[in-house]
This record gives C-alpha cells, structure tokens and sequence, in this order.
C-alpha cells in the first residue's frame, strides 16, 4: 500500500498537470478570441463571443486554482463539466479515439473529466492551499461527488441554452 506521503505527491503531480493543461488551453483562447468564437459559431454556439470569453476566463481560473490547489473541488468539477460541453458538442461525433480527424474523439476528453473525479472526491491533498487553510477535509469524499455532479448539471443548461447541433455539412 501506497504511504499518505506519495499519495500527496501524487495528487500534487495530477492536480498541477490537469491545472496546466486547463491553463494553456483558456490562454489559447482568450489569446485569439475572436477566432475562438468563430469555433463556438461553427459547431453550433448561440452568442460565440460570450461563450469563448467565459470558456477562457473559466479555463484560465480552472487552471490557476487546480495548480495551487485552492478549491480544488470546485476547479475539478469546472474541469469536469467543460469537458462535458467538449464532449457532447464535438467529441463523441467522432469516436473514441483521439487521433481521428477532423474533430478528435472522446478519449482526451473523457480522460480529463475522469482525472476531475478523482481530485473532487479524494481532494488536493497535503501540499494545497485547501490544506494549508483547513478547507480539505470539508471538500472531498460526498461534498466532491455533490459538488462533481452540480457542475454536470450546470454544463447541461449551458447546453440546453447556448447549443445547438449545426446542420449537415456545418460543424461537427
């Protein structure tokens, strides 16, 4: 059995590595806006250029938070749930597998919002701000899976609302 010490670091490595990935991706976006919103508009997106400057905004916080571990609960199940609007709107089109093109298929995706569970239910870990704080312990276990599934639930009204399938020949 693993000693809590490695699991700590272990935590620390998925946390700042999905934190990252979440960074440099709301970075990507925010960096070419208009261009992210001509994506949203393509695969089906009503009002693009709202959509493209919270997804970067929420994947820009998502990340920073995920790094230092503040909240992490909540920044895992944000990560959780724009890997839900990913999926539904893009990625399961395609398939599994993430090399097929044009639009990729769901494995990156269903990989991230599976890595989300696990940091929302078992927490940051020692080396987090949530710990440093005392904030830990009252964010993991039933609080992340409430919290985890809140934010799906939160991904389907953005969809219900701001998405819809483009026409044949039209996006995805």
């Amino acid at each position: 059995m693993i000693e809590a010490g490695w699991l700590d670091v272990v935590l620390l490595t998925l946390r700042v590595w999905a934190g990252v990935v979440m960074l440099a991706h709301g970075v990507n976006h925010a960096r070419s806006l208009e261009g992210t919103a001509g994506w949203f508009a393509r695969v089906g997106f009503r009002q693009p250029l709202l959509n493209a400057l919270l997804s970067a905004g929420a994947e820009i916080a998502i990340g920073l938070a995920l790094i230092a571990g503040l909240l992490t609960t909540v920044a895992a199940a944000g990560l959780a749930a724009t890997m839900a609007v990913a999926f539904w709107t893009i990625h399961r089109f395609v398939g599994f597998f993430v090399f097929r093109r044009p639009d990729e298929g769901y494995e990156y995706v269903a990989t991230l919002a599976l890595l989300a569970f696990a940091l929302a239910v078992v927490g940051p870990g020692r080396f987090s701000v949530d710990n440093a704080i005392g904030w830990a312990e009252h964010l993991d276990g039933v609080t992340g899976v409430i919290v985890y599934v809140a934010a799906l639930g939160a991904a389907a009204v953005q969809l219900a609302v701001f998405w819809r399938r483009p026409a044949d020949g039209e996006g995805p």
